[in-house]
């Protein structure tokens, strides 16, 4: 009988939250099984329960650090429709995309330069001491200061919109507290032309770095799969609203412009005992070839255009690598992301210029409802918050099937695969090696945080021993 060793990675490094990779391989060092862990645990879909419903918004974005924003959006457009308010203002509405707009871009290139970039630049296998952020600082000073400097936009943008950088409370159930002042839209015109300029180099780099080592590309962590976002009416990317499209890894429609508050009609999610995340699938295609992937490769691929005319022309080059069809790469999650921030970019300019941003009229109410359901296209992929509400405003129900849990199990595959490709057979194991696994994970920007969940109990164990150290009593049980 074969022996089993197993290596862990612990923790995954540059990304959002805790999580490890555990790889097991057999006498002959081939890999068995490989799978990512997500090792901690949020509590929020059960502590939220008896809170009033006009508190979630600000509660839930407490998940998180880097993209509370998205959680803040999500909930607040839920709970729109337990306040009835079917159609926001023009204000509300522009208020709520810009300050969405400002959360995607500082998303996007916290991740690409910050996180990811040491290994495009200087390569998966070199020298740990420089692989991160301060070796971008030492050997790229001016491309460290446009990364540090696109963000602060963003995030400046997240300020203005929602009152705060961090854990804002811009967008209410109906609307929205504030609109922005013509001082302040003055403040981010200044630096606009600069930030397309840099979106365009950001996105040169991506590109550059994908078309020249296309076969790598090609090859690293690539399976074919479904993919799933929100599109407009007209097939249009939009991050902050449509209706939901399903693609299969040919390009065919699973499903299209489904009201995204049926959501529950097309798809399920599946726990397993060895992470707190779950694994949501299509239902139609069942919990083994459902899956699917979400985030900026997925939009991409689902979406038919882009309507701002860089980004749009950049989707078209984009496309044109795979003559059309799904592009299934997922080192491409690097050049679509980047695709996105010219987009958020190019539309952060024509809302600066719209003088509903300057509009009074920012809170709307109708008829009141027990049931809400929110998306948002979060930088990580699809986020939906659906809750339920009681006679009492107090919520009774939570459930999010938030960006990451989404790609939970592309992950997976991709850790196997990279695990196999790289790993399998090599008579030695070096540090090189497992970055390769860890960059297959960081493609996702996984946000960890975000995407644990409960599977149905606390998993905790409370033991009591005696003086002697016997086992005296033991309540709770391991997941």
């Amino acid at each position: 009988m074969s022996k089993t060793r197993v290596i862990e990675i612990d923790p995954i490094t540059r990304v959002e939250g805790h999580g490890k990779v555990t790889i097991h391989l057999d006498d002959q060092n081939n890999v068995r099984e490989a799978r990512l862990h997500v090792v901690e645990f949020r509590g929020f879909e059960r502590f939220i329960h008896g809170r009033p419903f006009w508190e979630i918004p600000v509660i839930v974005q407490r998940l998180c650090g880097i993209c509370p924003v998205s959680h803040h959006l999500a909930a607040s457009k839920a709970m729109d429709l337990i306040v009835g308010a079917k159609q926001l203002t023009p204000t509300a509405e522009k208020m709520r995309r810009l300050m969405h707009y400002g959360q995607i871009m500082q998303s996007h290139v916290l991740h690409f330069f910050h996180l990811a970039s040491p290994d495009l630049l200087f390569g998966f296998g070199s020298e740990r001491e420089s692989r991160n952020v301060f070796g971008i600082i030492e050997k790229m000073p001016d491309l460290a200061v446009q990364a540090v400097m696109m963000r602060k936009f963003g995030q400046e943008i997240i300020r203005a919109t929602a009152g705060k950088k961090i854990h804002g409370t811009g967008a209410i159930p109906g609307g929205v507290n504030k609109n922005l002042s013509l001082e302040e839209r003055d403040f981010f015109l200044r630096d606009i032309d600069q930030m397309k300029k840099w979106a365009r180099g950001a996105l040169d780099i991506a590109k550059k770095y994908s078309i020249d080592n296309i076969k790598a590309v090609e090859s690293f962590a690539t399976f074919n799969s479904s993919h799933l976002s929100l599109v407009r009416d007209d097939g249009a990317l939009d991050l902050y609203h449509g209706n939901l499209r399903a693609i299969d890894a040919g390009g065919n429609i699973i499903f299209d412009q489904v009201d995204y508050r049926r959501f529950n009609d097309y798809l399920m999610e599946e726990v397993r005992p060895w992470s707190y995340m779950k694994f949501p699938f299509i239902k139609a295609r069942g919990h083994i070839d459902g899956w699917y992937r979400v985030g900026p490769l997925s939009r991409l691929n689902t979406c038919g255009f882009i309507d701002t005319p860089e980004a749009g022309k950049a989707l078209l080059e984009f496309k044109a690598l795979t003559h059309g069809a799904p592009n299934h790469m997922t080192l491409a999650y690097h050049w679509a992301r980047m695709i996105e921030v010219l987009h958020c970019v190019e539309n952060i300019e024509k809302l600066l210029n719209d003088p509903d941003l300057q509009g009074t009229d920012l809170v709307v109410r109708g008829q009141r409802a027990e049931d809400g359901i929110g998306l948002i296209e979060a930088p990580r992929g699809t986020l939906f918050h659906h809750y339920k509400v009681d006679e009492n405003d107090l919520v009774t129900f939570c459930n999010l099937i938030v960006s990451t849990t989404n790609n939970n199990e592309a992950m997976n595959r991709a850790v196997r695969k990279v695990a196999q490709d790289h790993i399998s057979g090599k008579p030695k194991i070096t540090e090189g090696m497992l970055n390769h696994v860890e960059v297959a994970v960081r493609a996702y920007d996984p946000c960890l945080s975000c995407a644990t969940h409960a599977l149905g109990k606390m998993p905790l164990v409370i033991e009591m021993y005696d003086v002697e150290g016997s086992l005296v009593d033991r309540k709770g049980q391991h997941v």
